[in-house]
């Protein structure tokens, strides 16, 4: 059996967390990634390191033109021997050019699969807390292909729609969906008859507008560009009171910048996600091997020799496993010594190597730890290994030492400033002195350091004046104080979820 050369994915009416399992196995075997304009970055980056991701975008040539343009991309990426993958908004076969491309990659003898996805009408009137029918709702669901740009009204019976009674749903812009209402009121639809509009459907910025036909019709007049949105029909609209979830949950509508390194800002992401929140994911340093490794391996090849291990980070966790594994090693290594973790998130992270800790103090600061330590047993003459960042602060280690320990620090890992934002970066600066960031978030002294040399001392202070500044722990705070940068929110425990629910809470 000949495996699929292209994979063609419905990804959904815009949150990616809506795309299938099958569609997100799809898009991690891809060597080539195909899309849409306007499929969520947060989509694309669970592509596979190193893929081709093309966006179509919009095209100035004419419409047939434009897909036989793709259709001809995909068959030659596949005959190249890439595994494509073909993300489409909504569902690939619901007023979609999937069928089309398919077919000319038929005609090309390539083969595909077709990964259905969330339609984007339903998907989103679910958003809104509009159930799409509902028992006593009338008996007919229909969905009217939508058009943009100024383009001709689908050839229906507008006069046997307007009898129908049920629910109509249309996706299209703005000035579109206005043009559909009045058809529908020219042929006997009542001025009062419920309509909701909602437009960025699914996303953070979701809004809807909803009352009767002829006040909904009125508010999509006054929109201006090319806003795109979803229109429900019906008394099925008047669940939306009653049903709505997306929109009530703490940050919904919050947008939030994310400064943590890409790969470790994940869980931070999904929180303030499921909270509600737009993350802004901007990074202000990288994690990059030390510049010898030489310490870190001969302390990792020894670690049956300490008493004690101390994990200060997550980073630092992930740094020293990848030495200890090199070779012939597992985690038998460690059952010689005893592991310290500064907080629960990196006692998390050890969790996933399958090892527990033994010991974790109530506080997560580095007098904290060392105390911790020295009252949990002896420490004159205990051997204490401590893997750390380049720029780690060495209170715990001088406070140990106080205390007759015989303490190996090495560095782990370094944290490097990213630099100045490229031309693809979002304007972090701009979008701050504008209003159009709510909070700004930093889980470490360095992405404050990094920030304020990007943007220059004084201006960033100024800048993050115009947003709510949260920190996930003291020594963040402190650096951000030091470089008169305020601090609002900051979390009684030192990790992830807490400093979201902060952040909910601050709102809330």
């Amino acid at each position: 059996m000949t495996s699929p050369a292209v994979y063609v994915i419905g990804a959904g009416p815009g949150d990616p967390g809506l795309l299938t399992r099958r569609g997100l196995e799809c898009l991690h075997a891809a060597t080539v990634v195909v899309h849409d304009h306007g499929i969520p970055p947060r989509l694309l980056a669970e592509a596979r390191a190193g893929a081709e991701v093309i966006d179509i975008g919009a095209t100035s040539a004419p419409e047939a033109l434009a897909e036989e343009a793709i259709s001809y991309l995909l068959a030659e990426k596949a005959r190249e021997g890439k595994v494509v993958a073909r993300l489409t908004a909504g569902d690939p076969f619901v007023f979609a050019r999937g069928a089309e491309e398919l077919l000319f990659l038929r005609g090309q003898d390539i083969a595909f699969e077709v990964v259905p996805g969330v339609p984007r009408t339903t998907g989103t009137t679910a958003y809104a807390g509009v159930p799409a029918t509902f028992p006593g709702g009338g008996d007919v669901l229909i969905e009217l292909r939508g058009h943009v740009d100024g383009r001709p009204l689908p050839d229906v019976d507008w006069a046997g729609l307007a009898r129908l009674d049920g629910t109509v749903t249309c996706a299209a812009d703005a000035a579109q969906l206005a043009r559909v209402i009045e058809a529908l009121m020219t042929h006997g639809w009542l001025a009062d008859r419920p309509v909701a509009v909602i437009f960025d459907g699914t996303l953070a910025s979701q809004r809807t507008v909803a009352g009767s036909a002829l006040d909904v019709l009125e508010e999509l007049r006054k929109q201006r560009g090319h806003a795109s949105g979803v229109l429900v029909t019906g008394r099925v609209t008047g669940f939306r009171e009653h049903l709505r979830w997306w929109d009530t949950r703490p940050l919904f509508g919050r947008r939030v910048l994310v400064t943590r390194p890409r790969g470790q800002a994940g869980e931070l992401v999904a929180r303030l996600a499921a909270a509600g929140a737009e993350a802004i994911e901007v990074p202000m340093i990288r994690i990059v091997p030390p510049d010898d490794p030489t310490p870190l391996m001969a302390a990792a090849a020894a670690s049956a020799s300490f008493d004690w291990i101390v994990f200060a980070s997550a980073n630092a966790i992930d740094a020293f496993m990848t030495a200890l594994l090199d070779g012939e090693r597992d985690v038998r290594a460690l059952t010689g010594p005893r592991l310290c973790a500064t907080g629960p998130g990196t006692a998390d992270r050890l969790a996933r190597y399958g090892i527990k800790v033994d010991l974790m103090p109530d506080e997560f600061h580095a007098e904290a730890v060392a105390s911790a330590i020295i009252s949990s047993a002896p420490v004159i003459g205990a051997r204490v290994l401590l893997p750390r960042a380049d720029i780690g602060r060495d209170e715990v280690a001088r406070a140990l030492r106080h205390a007759g320990a015989n303490v190996t620090d090495v560095v782990a890992y370094r944290t490097v400033p990213v630099g100045q934002p490229g031309e693809s970066d979002p304007d972090v600066y701009g979008m701050l002195l504008q209003g159009q960031i709510d909070v700004v978030t930093f889980t470490s002294a360095s992405a404050v350091r990094s920030f304020a040399d990007i943007y220059g001392a004084e201006q960033a202070a100024d800048v993050l004046s115009h947003a709510v500044v949260a920190v996930i722990g003291p020594v963040t705070a402190a650096t951000a104080a030091a470089l008169g940068i305020r601090t609002t929110i900051q979390p009684s425990a030192y990790t992830v979820p807490a400093l979201v629910d902060a952040i909910a809470a601050h709102y809330r």
